[in-house]
């Protein structure tokens, strides 16, 4: 299944995409992605549902917007420096445990939204990346047993304040959560739309040029390493997401260094989990 969460007036309801790519309006299911339909076994609850109800479910139009395919989880934990090859542009050796750090949930946005430079931002930066959303409660999960635990996965652009993250002290937090910092979709892929995680192209283009394209073949934890490891830590709970790193070719890691600037379009996409565009505009009080 693909699932969506799209925007009606001043509400977000749930839906679905189709094989044939029609978009769904399934808020007669009285549920949204969140926390608690993840815990009670949502997910096959709602394919029962769905299978029963298709029928009176309303077509939505294909421009419709889109809000992020899971409601605001409890906890967005990212991975840093998990590809190779961008460790290795960033200067520094690949990490021998993943590098953890939070970044805010109030910084989620839709795929599509605008991101908007915050106030005083010199050195914002973008990193596509693949996010894994777990599925039931994780806490000290077993390697062999860790992909049990997963619900699905969507498209996370981690964009980054790099000045706030590496040159204002403290950790790298702050340079992470701004709002509309992490567009998520345009839908959750379950699990058994992706066979195989560990080996999908992800790209991102500037203005049409690509400037990121890799594989996550590259990436030096694998997901159930990720999700054994983090919750050894911090319990997991539904719905909340890994971001699994990003691979080489940032605005940093160019020659010359690149930062987003007003009127710029970022475009990521990851194989068998769509596509997502941003318009980069400034930091206004006025809106």
């Amino acid at each position: 299944m693909k699932l969506i969460r799209f925007v009606d007036g001043v509400r977000v309801k749930p839906g679905l995409i189709l094989d044939d790519e029609r978009k769904i309006d399934c808020s007669a299911f009285g549920e949204d992605y969140d926390e608690a339909f993840f815990e009670t076994d949502g997910l096959r609850r709602f394919e029962v549902w769905f299978a029963s109800n298709k029928d009176r479910c309303p077509e939505l139009d294909q421009d419709v917007t889109l809000a992020a395919p899971v409601a605001r989880p409890s906890k967005l934990l990212c991975i840093g420096l998990n590809y190779a090859r961008h460790a290795a542009e960033s200067g520094v050796e690949s990490p021998s445990e993943p590098v953890m750090f939070m970044k805010a949930t109030s910084a989620i946005v839709g795929p599509n939204d605008d991101m908007v430079i915050p106030k005083e931002s010199k050195k914002s930066d973008w990193e596509v990346e693949l996010g894994v959303v777990i599925g039931r409660r994780a806490t000290y999960v077993e390697e062999s047993e860790a992909m049990d635990y997963v619900a699905g996965y969507l498209i996370h652009n981690d964009y980054s304040e790099r000045e706030f993250q590496l040159e204002r002290g403290g950790q790298w937090v702050k340079g992470k959560s701004a709002d509309t910092y992490a567009p998520l979709g345009p839908f959750l892929a379950t699990k058994e739309e992706i066979p195989d995680p560990h080996n999908l192209r992800l790209w991102l283009s500037l203005n049409d040029k690509i400037v990121q394209d890799s594989n996550t073949s590259d990436m030096v934890f694998t997901i159930p390493q990720l999700i054994s490891y983090t919750s050894r830590f911090m319990t997991l709970l539904p719905g909340d997401i890994i971001s699994t790193g990003t691979p080489e070719g940032v605005g940093m890691g160019l020659k010359p260094q690149r930062y987003l600037r007003p009127g710029d379009v970022v475009e990521l996409g990851i194989d068998g989990l769509g596509r997502a565009r941003q318009h980069v505009r400034s930091w206004s009080s006025d809106v």
